[in-house]
Parts: structure tokens; C-alpha cells; sequence
């Protein structure tokens, strides 16, 4: 059989997963061409023209890979090779137990690293239509910004309507501005994460009196207006602040506004009633976003809610919050298990256009799409991973392990994070050393780290066997 290794893959979108997913094939033989419309054409939420940009927040969640499905993730794409992971760890800032990264740093040395490499040739300007398969394999990697044009082409090609759902970004504060007098630095029970101290987020309280002025303010702030045709359809995981505050007036204090494991140092008798959180966004420091607050509200109804915030009365911001709208495919109809489009298998999708929702699940299923090709273009058999693995539950998820409802019927296919609850069951210790059950949150702590060292050998095992090929 003649191998295809001379052949160049085009990829369509310089974001995480394409930048991964070049990285991944460059670096197995093949040569990339990667397309990115940025500076040519802009979108409404980046802001550079640089490879694997964040608009929305800048941490990548828990680095936990012991006991948390998403820090489990980081560690199997570590092990894999990940230009993404590296450059996060290369350029992390102090987020407690998360891995948060300076934005522009990270983006900059993942840009730096692309372009210097060999095979890998980076294309200014706008893919407008599906490339024929006369012009060779591609990854579309396009993500939930995907060009007008492109998603039409894409549409007639897959003969799907494609869903779509919005998502919000939220605001970055100067950290000069805001008043420490009544702000402190700490984290949640004063948790460490992989570059932090224990103090890693400025905290703002309030009262019970001041939780209800914010709240009544916010809902009744103007907001961003959808067209009579769309229909509003949130992803659970990045819901608009406002948008909880609608579910129900405690909603914000049960999420990003809980006020758990923190003291005021400026009134320590006082146990707050909802806290606000500010994260770092840059390595100097000089820049914080406000964690979970992501807003639709327009620009100048957020200067006048947000500065309600006790300690955020003078806040300057370098960028306020939006909404922007995102699409995905039907991937489990569409996609095949190594991500090809089943009646196109030329073509292959990552990133969130597949229905992953996240930075690093973005990152890592273009980790996996940049392998299954190399496998492919080497005349090697393409090896999906375990699905007990992090890698494995997640392309299941989007690949139609679970398109199926309890009841045998069809359901609506929507955007997913990795959790432990797509991996399948596994035996775990029940029992302390004592001989004494154990229960409640250390029970499931047992289950989760019994999870994760299965996901990690069984990761191991799966990158030995396709390096043999």
C-alpha cells in the first residue's frame, strides 16, 4: 500500500483544536497547511490575530488529575505530546487549584511555536467553502465562530441544519482600580493550585442588603437583543450571570457568587452572604476578570451594575462582557468514531464545531483528530482511545455515546464538558484501612481517583500500541 505521508493536510482554523491538531500531525511527518482568517477577517469576539486566542475566560479549570475529570484531561493530553498543555504550563499565573494562564503570553508562545515549525505553513485569510476532495485531506477546526460562508457550505454539505446556542464572555477589570480596603486576596479554603499560593483571587463581599440592590439591578439592566428568529439557547456551563439570577434569586450565591470557604479579613465577625470572585488574566497581574460573569447585558448598564460590587465602586475595565452566538454539528448523525464526516471521509471535524464545549476539550479533540489522520496518511490503522479514558468518554459523547435516551429514542445532541459521569462504572474501594465504609464525599473521592488511575494506564497503554502502529 503506498503510504500518503506525502500528502498536506489543510485545516481550517488556527483556535485550539487546529493549532493542536497541527501541532500533532507536524510533528508525526506531515506537513500542514493551517488556514486562519484572522487578521483579514475578524470575528466579534477575538481581539488578535494569534493561533489559539481565549475570548472567553483564561483558565483552563481544576489541574486536579487525581480526583477531577477535567485535570484528568491535562494529564492525558500532557502525556500525548500537547503543544496546548505546554504552553499552559509554560505560562500559568495563580488560579488556586485551577490552571489559569496569562492570555496573550499563552496565545503569543503557542503562535511562536507553530510557525516555526518545518511543516507547518500558516495561511492568512478567509475559507469560504468546504475544499473538494480533489484538493486533499482537511480538518475543519473553524470552532464556534465559524464564518458565515463556511457554515453555509458546511450545511449543504452535511444537509443538516446546525444547531446553535450563545455563549458569554466576561468582563477583564484593571486591578488598580479596584479598592483593596475592602477587597482581600484568598482562595477557596486557601486551596493551592499548580502555580498558586493559597491567595490567588480577590474576593468581594456583600451583605444580604447589598446581594438584593446588585441583583434587582442586573435584571433590570438592559440587555443584548436576539433577532425574532433566533431562540436563546444557553450551554448549562457558561450560563450569563443574569441569566442564573433569572432561575431563581439564590441561583448566583449557589454558583460563581458562593460564599464558602473565605473570610473577610476586613470583617472577620461577619460571614458574607454572597462573594464576588476576580481572577488574574496576566502575568503581571495588572489585569482580573471576574470569575463566572459572563453577561449579556449591553456596555453601559455593566459599568453601573458591576461597580454595585463592593471594592468595585471606581472598577476600570480593560474589556466588558458579550454574548455571542455558537454552532455545532450533529456530530453523533455526522461524524464517524475517528471524527471523519461519514459520506465525506476526506473531511474531518475538532474542536467545538464537534459539540465539545471548553477550552481544553477543544484542544484535546483536535489532539485526537491531528492523530487519527497521521495514523491514516501512514497506512496505520486508526486507534480510538479507550473510552475509559478522558480522551475516550468525551469523542463518545460526541460520536453518539449518547444519542440514545433511557427510553430507546432519539434525543437533541448538546455541547458537553468532560465529566466522570461519560466514563463507564469501575471498581473502587468502598473501605478505609480501618474496615470502616466510608461515605458521602469521600466515597466518591475513592470512585473519581479510582477513575483517574484507570483513565492514566489505560492512556499510556492506548499511545504505546499507535506508536507501534
Amino acid at each position: 500500500m503506498v503510504s500518503k505521508s506525502n500528502q498536506r493536510v489543510s485545516i481550517i482554523g488556527a483556535g485550539l483544536a487546529g493549532s493542536e491538531a497541527a501541532w500533532q500531525l507536524a510533528n508525526a511527518g506531515i506537513a500542514v497547511d493551517l488556514h486562519e482568517m484572522r487578521p483579514i477577517r475578524s470575528t466579534d469576539a477575538h481581539v488578535t490575530d494569534h493561533c489559539a486566542e481565549l475570548v472567553c475566560s483564561n483558565s483552563f479549570r481544576s489541574d486536579d488529575h487525581e480526583a477531577n475529570a477535567v485535570g484528568l484531561l491535562h494529564q492525558e493530553m500532557r502525556l500525548a505530546g500537547s503543544l496546548i498543555m505546554a504552553c499552559a504550563d509554560a505560562n500559568s499565573i495563580p488560579a488556586g487549584g485551577a490552571l489559569a494562564v496569562a492570555r496573550e503570553a499563552f496565545s503569543e508562545a503557542v503562535s511562536a511555536k507553530l510557525a516555526a515549525h518545518p511543516l507547518i505553513t500558516i495561511k492568512r485569510g478567509e475559507v469560504a467553502e468546504v475544499p473538494a476532495a480533489s484538493e486533499g485531506p482537511c480538518l475543519i477546526a473553524t470552532g464556534p465562530l465559524t464564518s458565515e460562508a463556511l457554515s453555509r457550505s458546511i450545511l449543504s454539505l452535511t444537509g443538516e441544519e446546525s444547531l446553535a446556542f450563545y455563549d458569554a464572555i466576561a468582563p477583564i477589570i484593571h486591578f488598580d482600580s479596584i479598592d483593596m480596603s475592602k477587597a482581600w486576596f484568598q482562595s477557596r479554603y486557601d486551596k493551592k493550585g499548580p502555580s498558586g499560593t493559597g491567595a490567588d483571587y480577590i474576593n468581594c463581599a456583600m451583605d444580604e442588603a447589598e446581594y438584593n440592590v446588585f441583583l434587582d439591578a442586573m435584571l433590570a439592566a438592559e440587555k443584548a437583543e436576539f433577532k425574532e428568529w433566533e431562540s436563546a439557547k444557553y450551554f448549562d456551563g457558561c450560563l450569563p450571570i443574569e441569566v442564573m439570577a433569572e432561575r431563581g434569586r439564590d441561583t448566583p450565591r449557589y454558583g460563581p457568587m458562593k460564599p464558602v470557604g473565605l473570610t473577610n479579613p476586613h470583617k472577620p465577625d461577619e460571614d458574607p452572604y454572597a462573594v464576588v470572585q476576580l481572577r488574574q488574566d496576566n502575568k503581571l497581574g495588572t489585569l482580573f476578570n471576574i470569575v463566572g460573569f459572563q453577561t449579556k447585558m449591553k456596555y453601559g448598564a455593566q459599568s453601573e451594575v458591576f461597580r454595585l460590587i463592593p471594592g468595585l465602586e471606581n472598577a476600570q475595565f480593560a474589556r466588558l462582557g458579550g454574548i455571542h452566538r455558537n454552532t455545532f454539528l450533529n456530530s453523533p448523525k455526522l461524524l464517524d468514531e475517528s471524527l471523519r464526516l461519514k459520506e465525506h471521509p476526506y473531511l474531518r471535524f475538532a474542536g467545538q464545531v464537534t459539540g465539545c464545549e471548553g477550552y481544553v476539550e477543544s484542544a484535546a479533540i483536535g489532539l485526537l483528530a491531528g492523530r487519527f489522520f497521521a495514523a491514516e496518511m501512514h497506512n496505520r490503522a486508526v486507534l480510538p482511545p479507550p473510552e475509559t479514558t478522558a480522551f475516550g468518554a468525551l469523542l463518545g459523547h460526541i460520536t453518539g455515546g449518547h444519542l440514545i435516551d433511557s427510553n430507546g429514542g432519539r434525543r437533541s445532541f448538546q455541547p458537553m464538558n468532560v465529566n466522570f459521569g461519560l466514563f463507564p462504572s469501575v471498581e473502587f474501594s468502598r473501605r478505609r484501612e480501618d474496615g470502616s465504609k466510608m461515605r458521602g464525599v469521600e466515597k466518591q473521592l475513592s470512585k473519581k481517583k479510582a477513575l483517574s488511575r484507570r483513565a492514566l494506564e489505560d492512556t499510556q497503554k492506548w499511545l504505546d500500541a499507535i506508536a507501534l502502529g
